[in-house]
């Protein structure tokens, strides 16, 4: 029997599984929100006063905890977690695969005594420090498999938490992940220091306009969108499984062409999974509180509250950790690739990046009146130069497999970084470059009405948005739009964050330099202003991403456009990145070089996955299909022996022909495919991931071309692979 129509029938009689509490219902989010979080709430609950106050005061102040404390919270901790019914704990990092890691430990601990079976605990030492392998992990030649030690430390400023299964619960320690040596072997650890390197350099720059400013956290609020189509089927497409997207498939006569899809209707099941969903979210302390239908057919999306940065990162990540995890309670799956179908929009990740002061200031809030707000337009223009002086670098935090089939696709922003800043920020820069706050530009605000009486009247914004811009100002904030959506978004703002850091530490110099030569304060800093807008206007542009106009004129302005992750990721290594991170400390030399060898060789890699299985796929499915169908239409034309039926023996016999050339268009394709494989050689890794690059994808499009159309023409009790129409609206 075909796999595909059993599957199918299977979709039918799907019964979801509920929540792990199916008798739990939430009356009020407040009720449940945070609950199986360690937070400061449970830490003044488990903790004696005096260590209490020093955490605080380690987290407000960035002060190392010491010893004795950390032994006091691994002992509440422990009870804590015992308390809502763990029994193991695991030290939770972020190695470079792109995913998290865990190793899972029980708190239990056998007893000598034959008295006693033993004791439940947990010492500071463990709290503190595991050892992970770190010769098993990428790490682009910082370790090898002589070299395996590594080590996880706990994060103190990312609170620990408990996740819970049918069977069991466990608590889960953030941690960053090192080498023996010392070297960064994560995302974590990076992010933290960039974090702190932009806080020293915003603070500095705030103490111009309010000496008070103790400190100044980066804050993000990430945008998840994702796919979600039945098990069932998701099991009966290899490619899906093992790449996460489809390497054929014909488009649904319908997708979303008609736009209906977008904002729409929640289907029920769907929204049943959501509901389970944010319930598990919700108590791990993830602000999820957005939820809508995205533009595909079978396209979610889901949105927090902002957060302090690394909070923030570490709830995106187990915002798709849940979201995958529930999925599967109902019989769902939920997609994170980039592009996990040709011919309608992919996903992304919009990572909604800003500062705060510490009392929660935002410092690209413009206030009613932005011309005149020295304060927010300094940080405003720093932002923009960071971008037009980095922006090849911004790119290639972003640089992987998945996202090259989605920058610059007519659905997302292109390749082309640059900045959006709307109509009344650009006249409001174009006056300050000329004549600083003298310019007296105020923005343009005006009432919106329907001439509806019964409707009020509303307030438009200063700006509107524009979803082909990369780096667009959204009001209050930078929106960087390009991030895939399976990412991790602590390299894109590791990257975001070192590159602000070095252009506010330049501008104090500069400032200050301009003050000790007895320039007032303000004209010091009006001036150094006018003149980053100055360096800074090729990278501001406020029309259509999408069009050839702008592809054309961003080369004269001299923008990169690096479409493929080879490509993205050369300036990676190049001698001003290498400068700028060795800078801030935030990675060395030899670090930045083994993150490029990572990107290089999980490029590769995924690459001859999707290769592998493309050949599987079309060798045991499509030729197959394709091959019964020809001998069921021989069949037939035996059968129409009578003259009575010549039209239709022709239209058989032409039908035949066509696919029979299709086949041997594959076979010439796969040749052709094979050749230019074999052609790359032993080269090194960057000219290996280039020449995938130049060849791979235009192979694997006319393949898949070749295939999609032997689906339209091949009987459809034949074909083994879900359709794309299933896949989008079977739920």
């Amino acid at each position: 029997m075909n796999p595909r129509l059993t599957t199918y029938e299977l979709t039918k009689n799907h019964r979801v599984s509920g929540s792990s509490n199916p008798g739990e219902e939430i009356k009020k989010i407040s009720e449940i929100f945070a609950t199986n979080v360690f937070g400061l709430a449970e830490m003044f609950e488990y903790l004696p006063e005096r260590q209490y106050e020093k955490i605080v005061e380690s987290l407000k102040k960035g002060k190392k905890i010491d010893l004795e404390t950390a032994e006091t919270v691994a002992k509440g901790m422990k009870k804590w977690a015992m308390d809502k019914g763990a029994t193991h704990f695991t030290h939770w990092f972020q190695p470079m695969t792109g995913s998290t890691a865990e190793k899972h430990d029980a708190f239990f601990k056998p007893s000598m005594d034959y008295r006693i079976s033993g004791v439940e605990s947990l010492s500071a030492a463990e709290l503190v420090q595991r050892e992970p392998d770190a010769s098993s992990f990428p790490s682009g030649g910082l370790r090898n498999t002589a070299q395996a030690r590594g080590y996880s430390i706990w994060d103190p400023g990312s609170p620990a938490f408990i996740l819970e299964t049918a069977l069991g619960k466990t608590l889960y320690i953030p941690s960053v992940y090192i080498s023996y040596t010392g070297e960064s072997l994560d995302h974590k650890t990076p992010l933290l220091k960039s974090i702190e390197v932009l806080n020293k350099a915003a603070t500095a720059v705030c103490h111009y306009f309010d000496e008070s400013v103790t400190n100044v956290i980066s804050t993000l609020g990430w945008e998840q969108e994702y796919f979600l189509i039945d098990q069932s089927l998701y099991r009966a497409r290899p490619d899906l499984m093992l790449t996460g997207r489809t390497l054929v498939g014909g488009n649904s006569a319908k997708n979303q062409q008609l736009e209906d899809h977008y904002f729409g209707s929640i289907p029920e099941r769907v929204q049943d999974f959501i509901h389970d969903f944010e319930k598990e979210a919700l108590k791990l302390g993830v602000p999820v509180l957005t939820r809508h239908n995205e533009v595909a057919p079978a396209q979610y999306e889901c949105a927090p509250m902002f957060e302090e940065l690394n909070v923030a990162v570490d709830h995106n990540l187990l915002c798709m950790e849940v979201l995958s995890r529930v999925a599967t309670r109902h019989g769902l799956q939920v997609l994170l690739h980039e592009k996990p179908f040709a011919g309608v929009n992919g996903s992304g990740k919009h990572n909604n990046w800003s500062m705060a002061t510490g009392d929660g200031r935002n410092l690209l809030s413009p206030g009613k009146d932005p011309g005149s707000n020295l304060s927010f337009l300094t940080f405003f223009i720093i932002v923009v130069k960071a971008i037009n002086d980095n922006e090849e670098l911004l790119r290639t935090a972003i640089a992987y497999p998945g996202n090259d089939h989605r920058l610059g696709a007519n659905e997302a922003p292109p390749a082309i970084i640059s900045v959006f800043t709307g109509s009344n920020m650009a006249t409001i820069l174009e006056g300050f470059k000329l004549k600083g706050l003298a310019s007296g530009i105020r923005p343009v605000s005006d009432d919106l009405s329907i001439d509806v009486p019964t409707i009020p009247n509303i307030i438009a914004d200063s700006t509107d948005r524009n979803r082909t811009s990369p780096f667009p100002f959204t009001g209050n904030k930078f929106e960087f739009r390009a991030v895939g959506s399976s990412a991790n978004c602590a390299p894109p703002m590791t990257v975001l964050n070192t590159m602000v850091a070095d252009v506010l530490v330049a501008f104090k110099t500069e400032v200050d330099a301009k003050i000790a030569a007895g320039q007032a304060k303000q004209a010091a800093i009006e001036s150094v202003l006018m003149g980053y807008i100055a360096d800074s206007e090729r990278i501001i542009f406020n029309g259509d991403g999408y069009s050839e106009e702008w592809q054309a004129e961003a080369a004269k302005r001299g923008l990169s456009n690096n479409k493929n992750t080879p490509a993205a990721l050369a300036p990676m290594v190049s001698p001003k990145a290498e400068a700028l991170f060795s800078r801030h400390k935030i990675f060395t030399k030899k670090e930045m070089h083994a993150r490029y060898e990572v990107a290089l060789e999980n490029y590769i890699k995924k690459l001859e996955i999707e290769a592998q299985i493309l050949e599987e796929l079309i060798n045991t499915h499509v030729v197959p299909a394709a091959v019964d169908y020809l001998a069921k239409i021989g069949t037939a034309l035996t059968g129409l022996a009578d003259a009575r039926f010549a039209s239709s023996k022709d239209g058989l016999a032409n039908r035949a022909g066509t696919i029979a050339n299709y086949l041997t268009a594959l076979e010439t394709e796969f040749a052709a495919f094979h050749k230019a494989k074999a052609s790359a050689g032993h080269a090194a890794a960057p000219a290996h991931a280039a020449h995938i690059a130049a060849h791979y994808p235009d192979h694997f499009n006319t393949i898949r071309t070749i295939s999609d159309e032997l689906e339209t023409l091949v009987d459809d009790s034949l074909w083994k692979l879900p359709k794309y129409r299933e896949l989008f609206f079977v739920k």
